[in-house]
């Protein structure tokens, strides 16, 4: 039974037919439509806190607000967009997403280009200013939730059913791509944002964005619905979605008939039998639904395991750029941080394949947890620096170099997920997962806000450095569950004399 997990990812590999070569050009579009769409997103990940820095200086609050309000939609709102998708044909999503998202961006980069423009706006019309921070923040959120939908959509579904029928090889290299693909619109995005906020201005930064999503959108639907077209597994794949959508749902009735026949005996049981339906409803809805189908898969404890790492102010995120440039760092300087923790990221696509072909996912995901730790330690370190600027580049380098391990524990993860899911539960588990991630990411920004002052931030990565730690126990805890053991004590060098006599 320990081994179960593991043994049904080789056996199901086995019982597909050999599928026909993955057409190169198909390939080509759907990595070159992902990087489009995933540049706009990390731009505006990472500008979006210098925007609010600026608009109200000396303070986190907009910033952690606006995170907040992104990661709270993504919260509330992902698990149904995960069965939303599931009950979408793929061009119905792909228009959905495509759409929505690059909409949201240009109202949210126009908004930010009328806050700018008008600098002293707040002090002499601050009704405006409010209406123009919330419309940033709803349609920045509804861009960022609708970015989920191509997330789940490529990532959890398309590559899967893309890599079905070839070696086990082709998912973890197509990963590996994917994830190189969001690394580096991570690394240059910054880089390029912060040349043009430093060397132009933050509203040209704010036009080139806007534009961007303008232009982009047409290209990114060409070539991901060129995509679906010419890769004949996504077309049946789509098939059997439509079919599972025309089935009849008769079990729901056939389990509340038997509640309903015996109601009229007296008040009582007519009471319970109400309060029963009520109680069916909710656990029926979608939302309670998706839930209870993440917390029933065998890999829940690797998922909750990954989202505590979003309970974080250690990464590039809002609130850490925004403190850093509080601190008086340059925002092309701050970009090339960013760019040089994404280059370490991208490089865990390239070991990352090869770690796992020797040790396989689940324990390739323990080794690279802790090397991650052990990385974050610079980040507590940096709270007792005597200098300022050497708290925020001790603060750089620890969160830079905990990449690797990041990034590889977030692939082992993934392709645990894809192993172990059922295709009908994918894009549900997705959609949870990223729900379960946000709902962390939104308490990180609840705690910026109640810890708003740049000048505590100590605080708050040694909360982060304990939810990470928790993390790591979650997964520990998994892998002995699955292997009855943690390390092959036998296989160190130095003990392999002593365990092998």
């Amino acid at each position: 039974m320990e081994r179960d997990a593991e043994t049904r990812v080789l056996l199901s590999n086995e019982d597909h037919e050999e599928a026909p070569p993955l057409p190169r050009s198909m390939v080509v579009s759907l990595y070159l439509g992902y990087f489009l769409a995933r540049w706009g997103a990390r731009t505006w990940e990472f500008s979006v806190a210098l925007y609010m820095i600026y608009l109200w200086p000396n303070s986190l609050f907009l910033t952690a607000m606006y995170g907040a309000v992104e990661s709270g939609s993504t919260a509330i709102f992902g698990p149904i967009v995960g069965q939303m998708i599931d009950g979408m044909s793929y061009v119905k999503v792909l228009r959905l997403w495509l759409v929505t998202q690059n909409l949201s961006f240009i109202v949210a980069g126009g908004s930010i280009v009328a806050l700018l423009l008008v600098p002293d706006l707040k002090s002499h019309n601050f009704h405006l200013f409010a209406t123009l921070i919330v419309l940033t923040n709803l349609s920045g959120a509804l861009g960022v939730l609708s970015t989920l939908a191509g997330t789940i959509l490529v990532e959890r579904d398309w590559v899967v059913v893309m890599s079905e029928g070839h070696p086990p090889d082709v998912l973890t290299n197509m990963n590996a791509v994917v994830r190189s693909i969001d690394l580096s619109s991570k690394l240059m995005s910054p880089v390029i944002t912060g040349m043009i906020v430093s060397f132009v201005s933050l509203e040209a930064s704010a036009i080139t964005f806007a534009a961007w999503a303008t232009v982009t959108v047409w290209i990114e639907y060409w070539l991901f619905n060129a995509v679906y077209e010419g890769v004949p597994a996504i077309v049946q794949s789509d098939e059997r979605r439509r079919l599972r959508m025309s089935q009849p749902q008769r079990e729901k009735t056939d389990i509340t008939s038997p509640l309903l026949q015996k109601t009229g005996e007296d008040g009582t049981r007519s009471k319970r039998s109400g309060t029963m339906r009520i109680f069916e409803k909710i656990s029926e809805s979608s939302f309670i639904g998706a839930w209870r189908n993440y917390l029933g898969q065998e890999i829940v404890l690797p998922g909750i395991a990954l989202a505590l790492l979003f309970f974080t102010v250690l990464s590039y995120g809002t609130l850490m750029t925004a403190t850093l440039e509080w601190q008086g760092i340059p925002t092309y300087i701050i970009g090339f941080g960013r760019g040089v923790s994404a280059s370490i990221g991208l490089a865990a696509t390239v070991v990352y394949p090869i770690v796992q072909s020797r040790l396989s996912p689940l324990r390739t995901g323990l080794w690279s947890f802790w090397i991650q730790w052990t990385c974050l330690l610079l980040c507590v370190g940096s709270i007792w620096a005597a200098k300022q600027e050497t708290q925020s580049y001790m603060l750089m380098a620890g969160v830079a170099s905990s990449r690797l391990g990041l990034w590889m524990f977030d692939l082992a993860v993934i392709q645990q997920m894809q192993d172990l899911v059922p295709e009908p539960d994918r894009c549900v588990v997705g959609g949870v997962q990223n729900s379960l991630q946000a709902a962390l990411d939104l308490m990180a920004n609840v705690l910026g806000i109640i810890v708003s002052d740049p000048k505590d931030f100590w605080i708050l990565i040694l909360f982060s450095f304990g939810t990470t730690s928790l993390a790591g126990f979650l997964y520990t805890v998994h892998l002995y569950r699955i292997r009855k053991h943690i390390f092959h004590l036998d296989k160190i060098p130095l003990l392999n004399n002593r365990f092998g006599s």
